[in-house]
C-alpha cells in the first residue's frame, strides 16, 4: 500500500465490513497500517532530500538502498534501526574478529555495514530470498566492499563448523528459524562463537527461553528489549510533527522481538 488512494480505499473497504471497528485489534489493524503508509512516505522524503545514505549511527556515511527488502527504511536511512544493539556492535569492533556469519542479510544492512566498520573480516552473508542476495551484493559493490561479502542462499545447523577455526561473530534475524539454526548439538563450534540473535516468539512460542538454556553454560548472555529512540533528525523533519518523529524511527514490530547478545565465557 503505497499511495493515499490505495490506503484509504483498503480503510473504506474494511470500515464498509466491520462498520464500528469496536474491536481493539481491528482498530489496531487499521492503524499500523496508516503508520506504515506514513513511514513509507517519511522514508521517500528522506531519499529525496538526503539521498539514500545512513545519516547517524555506527554505520553513518554509508551508501544505502532506495527500496528496503524487508521491513522499515526511514529509521535505517536515519541510523537509529535497532540502535539497542549499537554499544554491542561498538564492543564487537574492536575484538578483531575474522570473519562474520550474517544469516538472514536481507539487503546487507549489516553485511556491509560490519564490513565497512570491520576493515579486517570478510562476511558471510546468507538469505534465502533471491531478491536479498542481490540486494545485498549490490549494496557491497556500492561501497566498496564487495571483495569482502561474500553471499550465499542456504544455512544449516552444522553450517557453523566451516569457521570453527576462525574468531567469528554470529548476526541472526530469521523471523523464528533461529530455533532450527542455533544447536550447538549439532555445531560444536557455536561454543567459541560471539552471537547476536534476534528471538521471535511471536512467531516460535518459547524460542527466547529456548535459546538461553542451550548457550547457558558456554555464554555470558544479555537481554536486549526495544527502547524508545532517540537519533538527530534532518532539519526539515525535525519541524515536522511530533507524531512523524515517532513514525520516523518505528520499525514496524507486530510484537517486541529481543536480542540475545552472547560472548564465549572464558573457560568456554
Amino acid at each position: 500500500m503505497n499511495n493515499l488512494e490505495t490506503v484509504a480505499a483498503w480503510i473504506k473497504a474494511r470500515v464498509t465490513r466491520d462498520p464500528p471497528l469496536a474491536t481493539e485489534p481491528e482498530l489496531g489493524t487499521v492503524l499500523r497500517v496508516l503508520a506504515i503508509w506514513r513511514s513509507r512516505l517519511i522514508a521517500d522524503a528522506l531519499l529525496r532530500r538526503e539521498g539514500a545514505k545512513i545519516l547517524s549511527g555506527p554505520f553513518a556515511g554509508m551508501d544505502y538502498v532506495g527500496e528496503a527488502t524487508e521491513g522499515a527504511l526511514a529509521p535505517r536511512l536515519l541510523g537509529s534501526y535497532e540502535s539497542e544493539l549499537h554499544p554491542a556492535i561498538a564492543r564487537f569492533a574492536g575484538e578483531g574478529f575474522d570473519c562474520i556469519v550474517d544469516v538472514g542479510c536481507a539487503e546487507g544492512y549489516y553485511a556491509v555495514g560490519l564490513a565497512r566498520l570491520m576493515p579486517g573480516v570478510t562476511v558471510y552473508a546468507y538469505d534465502i530470498v533471491e531478491k536479498a542476495r542481490r540486494a545485498c551484493a549490490d549494496l557491497a559493490a556500492k561501497n566498496g566492499v564487495a571483495e569482502r561479502v561474500v553471499v550465499r542462499e542456504t544455512f544449516t545447523p552444522e553450517g557453523f563448523e566451516e569457521f570453527a577455526d576462525r574468531r567469528t561473530l554470529v548476526m541472526m534475524d530469521v523471523e523464528g528459524a533461529e530455533d532450527d539454526l542455533l544447536r550447538p548439538d549439532l555445531s560444536p563450534a557455536l561454543a567459541r562463537m560471539s552471537l547476536i540473535v534476534e528471538t521471535h516468539d511471536v512467531y516460535r512460542q518459547g524460542v527466547l527461553q529456548r535459546l538461553q538454556a542451550r548457550f547457558s553454560a558456554t555464554h555470558d548472555i544479555q537481554r536486549l528489549d526495544q527502547q524508545g529512540k532517540s537519533v538527530p533528525l534532518p532539519a526539515w523533519l525535525a519541524a515536522q510533527g511530533h507524531l512523524d518523529h515517532l513514525i520516523a524511527v518505528w520499525e514496524w514490530r507486530i510484537r517486541p522481538t529481543p536480542w540475545l547478545v552472547m560472548t564465549p565465557k572464558a573457560a568456554a
